[in-house]
């Protein structure tokens, strides 16, 4: 029963991969060619950048169709009349289903850490440089700005934490009463003493236009390295634990987390969604099969499934705008529906 269910939740899976895959490609293709000297090589490394993010959206509703799948299949041949012929309850049936999905929720979870999140963090700094040459590092910051007084610094790409950080790709526009006085550019810079010293640097006079070269200077003495760090955390581009540091990182600095913390117990219901799938299409199970109502069936089990994945996403929406607290926006539609799996179950059936 669990080999069953497990070869038709792949099988589903690759089926709708492939056919997620190929309509986003068709739109995504355009815009990679456009870049010179991009081609099939370029194509086949956004393929395997974005395929991850698809396994990792697709594999819950997978389950779901997986399980309602087989339980109409055993229910059609008289199977599940069999087993509860035998003495066994509706939870005894479902059980080999349950274990299975454990399974599958433990290799999603660890999937997600391992692949989807890299792929996630490089492909969303590939995406800043419009599909020009490909960021190398992984989990570094790019495009970060930040405000010194009435001057902007906008640093290309961020390596490191605290007092570790460096900086590359560095540019400072010297700002008077709102007025642009001066572009500094440099291509690196680091933490010395606590102010920021780059080099080699050229100062471009807006008044004058003169380009003048300054060698190693410092600069932005009030600015913090979490300024850099922590001004753009993409959250599903962090491991659970990576998420987690920069969440404390970010409290530390007196920062605004609810929305990541939602996100960051979102890395652990959401793979765990996977075990309630079976519960959740168990109404296709039973019911007898020549009653003429297992298609109904069937459907109030998908129509149960689609309903937590709407509410899963409406409560985390709600979390992200603060309207909920990050743990009950990640974790209410699991424990609801787990509760609605189980009355339905029970009252049906047990």
């Amino acid at each position: 029963m669990s080999r069953l269910f497990l070869v038709r939740t792949l099988s589903i899976l690759a089926s709708i991969v492939l056919v997620l895959q190929a309509l986003d490609l068709l739109s995504e293709s355009g815009n990679i060619l456009a870049v010179s000297g991009n081609g099939q090589a370029q194509i086949l490394t956004y393929v395997g950048l974005r395929m991850p993010q698809i396994v990792a959206f697709v594999l819950p509703f997978s389950v779901l169709l997986g399980t309602i799948l087989t339980l109409i299949t055993m229910n059609q041949n008289s199977e599940i009349i069999a087993l509860k012929a035998a003495g066994l309850s509706a939870h005894q049936v479902l059980a080999p289903l349950l274990l299975a999905s454990l399974g599958v929720a433990i290799v999603s979870f660890a999937f997600n850490e391992r692949v989807a999140t890299r792929a996630t963090a490089t492909l969303d700094q590939w995406k800043a440089v419009d599909y020009g040459p490909l960021p190398i590092d992984r989990g570094d910051r790019s495009n970060v700005w930040v405000r010194d007084g009435d001057d902007l610094i906008e640093v290309a790409q961020v390596k490191g934490r605290r007092e570790q950080t460096r900086l590359g790709g560095i540019t400072i526009y010297d700002r008077a009463g709102g007025n642009l006085v001066s572009i500094i550019r440099a291509p690196s810079g680091h933490r010395v003493d606590g102010a920021w010293r780059i080099g080699p640097a050229s100062r471009f006079d807006v008044a004058s236009g003169d380009l003048i070269p300054m060698g190693t200077i410092t600069v932005a003495k009030d600015v913090r390295p979490d300024q850099f760090t922590l001004g753009s955390v993409n959250a599903d581009g962090l491991a659970f634990w990576d998420l987690r540091r920069a969440i404390s990182d970010l409290h530390d600095a007196g920062r605004p987390t609810k929305s990541l913390e939602g996100t960051l117990w979102h890395k652990l219901s959401g793979p765990l969604s996977a075990i309630l799938m079976p519960l959740l299409g168990a109404v296709a199970a039973f019911g007898i099969a020549r009653s003429g109502k297992l298609f109904v069936r069937a459907v109030i089990g998908m129509g149960l499934g689609f309903a937590y994945f709407v509410a899963d996403n409406f409560a985390l929406a709600m979390g992200n705008l603060g309207a909920y607290p990050p743990f009950l926006a990640a974790w209410a539609p699991f424990l609801l529906f787990f509760l609605i799996g189980e009355a339905v179950l029970i009252r049906t059936e047990e």
